[in-house]
């Protein structure tokens, strides 16, 4: 990783001194955002039509890079914790990434639907974006947006409970450079440049890597990670193509707690979008985006001596996946009350490596033995592994959707839309939405909205076959019907959503231990179930307070009236606090989680899990130096504060949380 990161510091200093000639303009800094522009911004994912706060027929929230900076946190997933409804944890899978807490729902299927300029990155193995992309660094991205609650009738499977899509920079030229606790080394990249007439180009780069902190277990949480991206737009055309590799060796993966522990993921994508036809009453695309998923884990699974042997025991996944989809978007103006959406998807999706990582291997059986002749003296990969032959599948699928937006009075505003999505010999699903809002008052805007979303089964809950999990091949979708009733307030100093929700869930999909009371090498066995059907209600509320003309607040907080679906939080919140004092800005926030409880399966065995209500404070204070330049010193978990979250694939049920992070920031903007 030292070598990774000195290569790319060269790489930057040499990029950074020819910054200013490419530069076409500056851009704004942290410090010209004001109250009202955090306010007045405005959001096309939820309908694919320009819309605000007030106006648009889901519950969103938007965050662009001005106030990304004020949260002070590294990795995109981490702003989930800032957003009613959402948060995002340390979890184990193939390795210790990301894990999504939605409206009471913790599992690891993939029920948000995560984008990159509008390009899935849901998989056709795992089905969720964060195993192969488990960071994506904050420092390339202009904003991003998120729907709290269905969206298929736009996106398709996946888009459950959410979507967030990430959009990098593509206007203005900027660097940044930053040291930090345990060993923390970041650079980052932006430019755009005019070429000639109608052609720009643009470009992203960013590298985040650290050695780690040490936990009780004797392990630590190395990170190395970069982003590169290279984009063309001419006249109508727009080309980009961009790569990730992340590691994240060591920690926990599998169940395992060791440092020898393996996991690498690289992600390539390509995009390529046309408009045909684009005036004040058409806009006619089309786009091709191929993206291909790459990842190399392996977890310890059982040491040696609980194996009687001289070796520990690994094994993970050496898979590929790609996917190829095919769009054609139309949006239509009738008149000044009524536009259309319509497009067409035809989506080439597969698993198409399914080798093996394992340090104990027989090849005369073609598969995983353990005894000591068979060790391999490290991790080897076999690909293909015979076992794993059964993974290789496609889901092929075709789609179409429609909307139509009809503003019946100065007050009052329908949507309504579907979705139609048919995945090969898997199944098909319609997906409606409708929505209406209306203005009770200048101020004050009353929406009642109602969604259906679905989530298609993948390769690895239909057919996995290792030492981990064991797939089902009759599994169905999952299914969700949301009804939302939304209350929003907008005034000059400030504003209010309220948010109540219930969500009738169907045929979820959960990972459940093949045999509730076994060995603790048993237990690490798993299989998939549609297990659970029930309904989830609450309510969310995000608000804005303008203090004064230099200070404001933002409050987030979601209570769920039901038990989480699986072991989650029933009640959390988050707070910021930021105050403009030129040349300085301070910004506070925090993270608020209400205690989790969980009976032991095996209370002779095991502990109960046992985690009470816990703050996260953060801090982000910035001097500017210039009107482009600025050193921000950042915090998380400034207190230190020591916790755990439940993760049902650990003996214990217990990750650690990670510690105190503090950070240093040049940036620079031409």
């Amino acid at each position: 990783m030292i070598n990774h990161s000195r290569n790319l510091l060269s790489l930057f200093a040499a990029w950074l001194l020819s910054v200013p000639f490419l530069a076409c303009s500056s851009e704004q800094d942290l410090f010209t955002l004001s109250f009202e522009e955090l306010l007045d911004v405005n959001i096309n994912l939820a309908t694919k039509t320009d819309e605000t706060r007030a106006t648009v027929p889901s519950s969103t929230t938007v965050f662009t890079n001005q106030h990304i900076a004020l949260l002070g946190v590294n990795n995109v997933y981490d702003l989930m914790n800032y957003v009613p409804g959402f948060q995002s944890t340390r979890g184990d899978w193939v390795g210790a990434v990301p894990k999504e807490h939605t409206r009471g729902v913790f599992l690891n299927s993939g029920n948000v639907l995560v984008m990159i300029n509008g390009q899935r990155l849901n998989e056709a193995s795992f089905g969720k974006a964060s195993v192969y992309m488990p960071h994506i660094s904050v420092d390339i991205v202009d904003k991003v947006e998120f729907i709290r609650g269905p969206g298929s009738a736009l996106y398709g499977s996946n888009a459950f409970l959410g979507v967030m899509n990430i959009i990098t920079f593509q206007e203005g030229s900027q660097a940044s450079v930053g040291i930090g606790e345990y060993g923390f080394t970041q650079v980052a990249g932006s430019f755009n440049k005019s070429l000639f007439e109608q052609t720009n180009v643009y470009g992203n780069v960013s590298w985040q890597g650290q050695d780690g902190e040490k936990y009780a277990q004797g392990v630590r949480d190395p990170l190395a990670s970069y982003f590169l991206e290279f984009g063309v737009q001419w006249r109508e055309l727009n080309l980009s193509v961009w790569h990730n590799q992340t590691q994240l060796n060591g920690f926990a993966n599998l169940a395992g707690w060791s440092n020898e522990n393996k996991h690498k993921s690289e992600n390539t994508a390509l995009s390529l979008t046309y408009h045909w036809l684009r005036n004040t009453d058409w806009d006619v695309s089309s786009s091709l985006k191929h993206i291909e998923h790459n990842i190399y884990s392996a977890g310890l699974i059982a040491t040696g001596e609980e194996l009687g042997l001289e070796h520990d025991f690994y094994v993970g996944p050496s898979w590929q996946s790609k996917d190829l989809a095919l769009n054609l978007d139309v949006a239509y103006r009738l008149n000044e009350f009524t536009s259309v959406n319509i497009g067409l998807e035809y989506s080439e999706e597969e698993q198409s490596e399914a080798g093996i990582n394992t340090s104990y291997y027989d090849f005369s059986r073609g598969d995983v033995f353990i005894d000591e002749e068979f060790y391999q003296d490290g991790i080897i990969t076999v690909k293909p592994h015979a076992p794993f032959n059964s993974l290789l599948q496609s889901f092929d699928s075709t789609a179409a959707y429609a909307q139509l937006k009809h503003v019946i009075s100065e007050d009052l505003t329908v949507f309504v839309g579907a979705r139609y999505d048919d995945v090969k010999d898997i199944d098909s699903k319609l997906s409606p939405r409708v929505a209406a809002i209306y203005k009770v008052s200048p101020s004050n805007t009353l929406k009642l909205q109602y969604g259906e979303s679905f989530r298609t089964p993948v390769s690895n809950e239909l057919n996995s076959n290792d030492d981990v999990t064991v797939g089902n091949p009759n599994l169905t979708s999952e299914y969700v019907k949301t009804t939302e009733l939304v209350w929003h307030t907008q005034k000059p100093d400030w504003e209010l959503d309220i948010v109540l929700f219930d969500n009738q869930l169907k045929d979820f999909i959960n990972l459940v231990p093949i045999r509730e009371t076994a060995l603790p090498t048993e237990q690490r066995r798993f299989t998939f179930l549609n297990t659970f059907n029930t309904n989830m209600q609450g309510y969310e509320l995000n608000s804005k307070f303008n203090v004064s003309d230099t200070t404001w607040l933002e409050l987030g907080y979601t209570h769920l009236f039901d038990e989480p679906f699986s072991p989650s939080f029933k009640r959390f919140a988050s707070l910021s606090f930021t105050h403009n004092m030129e040349p300085l800005q301070l910004s506070i926030n925090t993270i608020w989680r209400d205690s989790v409880f969980v009976s032991s399966p095996e209370p002779d065995v095991i502990d109960n899990f046992d985690q009470g209500a816990y703050n996260l404070v953060g801090a982000v204070l910035s001097w500017r130096l210039g009107n482009n330049r600025s050193i921000s010193l950042k915090a998380q978990n400034l207190f230190d504060k020591n916790y755990f979250v439940f993760e049902p694939r650990m003996f214990d049920g217990k990750i650690q949380g990670a510690g105190r992070r503090i950070q240093l920031q040049y940036l620079q903007k031409f």
